[in-house]
C-alpha cells in the first residue's frame, strides 16, 4: 500500500473519530461544568455564613460532600416554584417582583433576566411560533420566530417582531417585518426549526414531530 494512500486513510479514520467523539466529549464537559457550577453553590454559601458547619480541608476550602449541593439547590428551586402558587406567597413574590423592577440600576438587569427566562420555560414563552422571514429580498428565506404579533408601540401597523437566530452561536437579531413577509411554520416543531437554524441547516428534521395546526 502506498504511504499517501496510507496517510489518506488516516485522515479519513481521524475525522470520522472526531465526527463520533466531539458531540459526546463537548456534551459531557457541559454537562459536567454545569453540575459542578450548581453543586459547589451551597458549599461557598454555606462557607462564607457558616465557615465551622462542614469544616475546611487541608487547602482551608469548605468541605463538600459531591452531588449533595446540586441535590440540594434543585429540591430549593422546585420548592420555591411548589410554593410560590399558593395566594399568600404569589402576592408576596409580586410584590418583591414589583420592587425590583422598580429599582434603579437594578431594574436594567432583574427585567431583562426574567424575560430571557420566560422566553424560554415561563408562561408567556416566546419562541414557540416558529416561521419563515423574508428580510432582504423576496426570494431568500431565514427561520425565525414571532415574539410579538403587534408593535403598534413603535408606530408600526401591520407589522411583527421576529427574532432571527444566527448559526453555531447563541446570539441573534431582532426584525420589525411586515406580516404577510411570514410564514408560519406547521410541519415542525419550534425546537426543531431552532435547532436547524443553529446548525447552520446541517441537521436532520425528525419526521416523528407531530404537525401544529394553525
Amino acid at each position: 500500500m502506498k504511504t499517501p494512500h496510507i496517510f489518506k486513510k488516516l485522515i479519513q479514520y481521524f475525522l470520522q473519530g472526531l465526527i463520533i467523539l466531539a458531540p459526546i466529549a463537548i456534551t459531557i464537559y457541559a454537562v459536567t461544568a454545569l453540575f459542578n457550577f450548581i453543586d459547589n453553590i451551597l458549599p461557598s454559601l454555606i462557607g462564607y455564613f457558616m465557615p465551622d458547619l462542614l469544616g475546611t480541608d487541608a487547602a482551608g476550602n469548605p468541605k463538600k460532600i459531591p452531588g449533595l449541593g446540586f441535590i440540594l439547590v434543585t429540591l430549593v428551586v422546585i420548592l420555591v416554584g411548589y410554593i410560590s402558587s399558593s395566594f399568600i406567597v404569589s402576592k408576596l413574590v409580586d410584590l418583591f417582583d414589583k420592587i425590583l423592577e422598580r429599582t434603579p440600576g437594578i431594574k436594567l438587569l432583574y427585567s431583562t433576566v426574567k424575560d430571557f427566562f420566560e422566553a424560554f420555560a415561563g408562561n408567556k414563552r416566546k419562541f414557540d411560533k416558529a416561521v419563515l422571514v423574508s428580510i432582504e429580498t423576496t426570494d431568500v428565506w431565514q427561520i425565525g420566530f414571532i415574539t410579538q404579533e403587534e408593535v403598534h408601540e413603535f408606530g408600526l401597523q401591520d407589522y411583527v417582531a421576529v427574532y432571527v437566530p444566527q448559526s453555531y452561536a447563541f446570539t441573534g437579531r431582532l426584525y420589525f417585518v411586515k406580516s404577510d413577509r411570514v410564514r408560519l411554520l406547521t410541519g415542525i416543531s419550534s425546537a426543531e426549526a431552532m435547532k436547524f437554524a443553529i446548525s447552520g441547516g446541517v441537521t436532520t428534521i425528525d419526521d416523528d414531530v407531530p404537525v401544529r395546526k394553525k
